[in-house]
């Protein structure tokens, strides 16, 4: 099988995303915006989130990848049709078996450093992901059954699989696979996640200073001229500088914005959207993310959670409707499937399947031996109360709400007789008790826009540490089921697989999907060309400000 450029799609388009043009790229608020792009100036973006690690081959960080999209460009390039097109690749051939990939690269392009990009900076890349030491969160999982890399010369590499492996392209679009200098990889790997000037790579930006919990800050690669065919235009950034700034606080960002103290804001508070849109001098960039929906999912091996009644009725005894509507405002659309809507492969079928119905969920309980209650009305069976722990990080999670929501899942499970507990800890603990299946209920979304999310959140092979299988499932079928859908490029048969795969994990518990991720991004009146991709992160390459 041979591609290159655009031809090579998986199957799968973005058509049923029904992306809007506003959607797509943002000129700021109402006025007449200026035909021509104004080259320098800085650009402050507000970001709701502050990173725990900026190395993308360490991190599972929707943030971290959005971050580093602007220092690390990656082999191809995926636009929101889902084709993919050259990037730091001109070409590449797919072996018929699906096993190997041949790229053939580029030969004008230099790291930040100095240190030219050819084959063995691909090689030491996707080597030091798959290196132990290295402790890769989630990038290893990208590289799914991954075998070696193989300098064919200087500018041709080969990446071979043990298996066939039809989602690599969609993977080494993302930055998560993005390329970093081979000197800063030997020099110092050890403080990647720190960011700065240790984050090297080749693209359109330099990072040249990270101040923790406050701020990110960029500078223009002047030497930029290897843009992914898509983009908009050729040679360096238009931006001089582009400033990440941390404001974690909801009404902090919204007034940053709207005061024009920033020209970009992310996760906009759905309660103040009328407010902020009424003001007619901010335009939205509303899209859903794809992927991973926001969700709950529960530990299969741990206490109560083993009985699979257990886990159903907790999943019937959320009122997911009321809740996302009352904490989102109704911009947020209640979730029925771990997948997003607006992703490949998604089963629109399970929409209406399993409503809220808490009279099935205490007859489950029931079945299940949990007949007794205790004085604070929780359920008990041998004397022991019906206690699910869902662990938290120190500060809770501010981000889109999702503390309020949880205090609504515990309102609502507590009528049922089932009592959540939000114990919190530092990150190392956190990481120790996740890692180890030492919980009852997790809750995390993802955004990737392609299906075999699905085996990395339900394969029995993808658990803690480089796995996300946080329910720590393990069904044969689910697992044939993924497995076979990463080894064709056939879109019927992997929508069929990827169906069947949902269905499953919702008939089993595995997961209580509660909403869909949407991208509520307030883009102000000087700022232009900002644009999202299918991965719903911000990008500034194209991006300029008008100077006013």
């Amino acid at each position: 099988m041979r591609s290159s450029k655009s031809e090579f799609r998986l199957g799968y388009g973005l058509a049923a995303v029904l992306l809007s043009l506003a959607a797509c790229t943002a000129g700021g608020g109402s006025g007449t915006v200026p035909a021509t792009p104004v080259r320098g100036g800085t650009l402050t973006y507000a970001i709701d989130t502050a990173p725990l690690c900026l190395d993308p081959h360490v991190s599972t960080e929707d943030m971290t990848a959005e971050v580093q999209r602007n220092v690390l460009d990656s082999l191809v390039y995926e636009d929101a049709s889902g084709a993919f097109h050259p990037w730091l690749a001109t070409s590449w051939s797919i072996a018929k078996d699906l096993k190997s990939y041949t790229f053939e690269l580029r030969r004008d392009v230099t790291f930040t450093d100095g240190t030219p990009f050819d084959a063995e900076a691909v090689k030491a890349n996707f080597d030091h992901i798959t290196a132990k030491n290295t402790k890769s969160q989630y990038a290893v999982n990208l590289l799914g059954p991954y075998r070696e890399t193989e300098v064919l010369d200087r500018y041709r590499v080969r990446v071979s699989f043990t298996r066939p492996f039809a989602p690599f392209l969609q993977a080494a679009s993302t930055s998560y696979l993005g390329i970093y200098s081979p000197r800063t990889l030997k020099d110092n790997a050890d403080k990647l996640c720190g960011g700065g000037s240790a984050s090297v790579g080749t693209g359109p930006f330099t990072e040249v200073r990270y101040v923790k919990g406050q701020s990110i800050e960029f500078v223009r690669n002047p030497k930029y001229n290897w843009p992914p065919e898509p983009a908009k235009h050729r040679g360096p950034a238009y931006l001089e500088r582009v400033n990440f700034r941390i404001l974690r606080e909801n009404s902090t960002r919204v007034g940053a914005l709207t005061s024009g103290q920033v020209d970009v804001a992310r996760a906009l508070p759905p309660a103040q959207m009328r407010t902020v849109e009424a003001g007619r001098t901010v335009k939205i960039l509303r899209r859903d993310a794809p992927g991973g929906i926001y969700g709950l999912y529960l530990n299969t091996t741990n206490g109560p959670l083993t009985d699979e009644r257990v886990r159903v009725a907790v999943q019937r005894g959320i009122n997911i409707d009321q809740d996302v509507r009352t904490v989102y405002f109704g911009q947020y659309k209640r979730a029925w499937s771990p997948l997003s809507p607006s992703t490949p492969g998604y089963d629109a079928r399970l929409a209406g399947s399993w409503p809220y119905d808490p009279a099935m969920a205490g007859s489950l309980l029931d079945q299940a031996g949990w007949t007794g209650r205790d004085q604070a009305g929780f359920r008990t069976k041998a004397g022991r109360r019906l206690t699910l722990e869902w662990p938290a990080l120190p500060s809770g999670d501010a981000r889109e709400n999702r503390e309020m929501l949880a205090q609504a899942v515990q309102a609502d499970l507590k009528k049922i007789g089932v009592q959540v507990i939000r114990p919190r800890y530092d990150v190392g603990a956190y990481s120790t008790k996740v890692n180890a299946g030492r919980f009852g209920i997790l809750d995390f979304s993802w955004a990737r826009f392609e299906p075999d999310l699905l085996r990395s959140f339900f394969n029995s092979a993808s658990g803690p540490p480089s796995g996300q299988n946080a329910s720590f499932l393990k069904d044969g079928e689910v697992d044939r089921w993924t497995d076979d859908a990463a080894a064709t490029v056939d879109r019927a048969t992997r929508n069929a697989l990827y169906a069947k795969t949902q269905e499953k994990v919702i008939k089993l518990g595995a997961a209580v999907p509660l909403y869909v991720p949407t991208a509520l991004t307030g883009v102000g009146p000087h700022a232009h060309g900002v644009t999202l991709d299918p991965n719903n992160w911000l990008l500034f390459y194209d991006a300029w400000r008008d100077g006013k």
